[in-house]
């Protein structure tokens, strides 16, 4: 379960064009791990086009699954988003049911891994998509957290802001009530102060979009997390 033990991974989007030099420089950055996974766009053809060529360096992948459709074997882990502040139940556990139906078994349980999200956004895509409620306070965060742990019993919480640097107060008032649920932050990290900043808080740093904006900058985060004492 080496995932428990990641301090920064990138993610990579299938549907975002990415040369082979940018990837090698992502993947030999020293970085833990990559998730490869997005919200909109994600056709098994890029999946496996992306993983086939992550494949040539020696870390961990990860599937961050957003479709049934896009499912592919040879993924060291499989992440199972929860969306746990969504006001559908098709995100929390419906879609999980059609895919237990249909494939339940054949699945390795030991490689897949549930994540209870908890999406802060109100505009990034994956709020909009999965009827996430993000007016949340602080309390509520907290709550959120417990739920993962306590009641559903999650190996990780994933507190994400898409698109904009959230606030460091909630992160860390979620992992002040994680005492073995591993919490992930992920969302608008452009600088190494703000890299910093969050892995002060946070046990992992996921660096996503900023990878397509500004690569240079964001490989400089890997290094940046991971001088931070935890």
């Amino acid at each position: 379960m080496d995932y428990l033990k990641w301090r920064h991974v990138f993610k990579l989007d299938p549907a975002k064009e990415i040369s082979d030099e940018n990837l090698r420089k992502v993947c030999q950055s020293g970085t833990d791990a990559i998730i490869v996974g997005g919200t909109d766009g994600v056709t098994l053809e890029l999946v496996l086009d992306l993983l086939m060529r992550v494949r040539h360096y020696k870390l961990p992948v990860v599937l961050e699954i957003s479709n049934v459709e896009s499912i592919s074997p040879g993924f060291d882990y499989y992440f199972i988003p929860t969306v746990l502040n969504s006001s559908n139940t098709k995100w929390v556990k419906e879609l999980h049911l059609d895919a237990i139906k249909a494939y339940g078994d054949f699945m390795d349980w030991d490689e897949l891994i549930p994540e209870g999200y908890c999406i802060l956004n109100k505009d990034c895509k994956a709020a909009i998509v999965t009827d996430a409620n993000t007016e949340l306070s602080q309390e509520d965060v907290i709550a959120h957290a417990r739920l993962a742990e306590n009641f559903f019993k999650l190996p990780l919480f994933y507190i994400e802001y898409s698109g904009i640097y959230g606030d460091p107060q909630m992160v860390a008032a979620a992992k002040d009530v994680l005492n073995q649920t591993r919490l992930f932050y992920g969302g608008g990290i452009t600088t190494i102060e703000q890299a910093k900043e969050m892995a002060t808080y946070a046990d992992t740093i996921v660096i996503g979009n900023h990878l397509y904006d500004n690569l240079d900058e964001a490989l400089l985060t890997v290094d940046a997390v991971k001088s931070e004492a935890f």
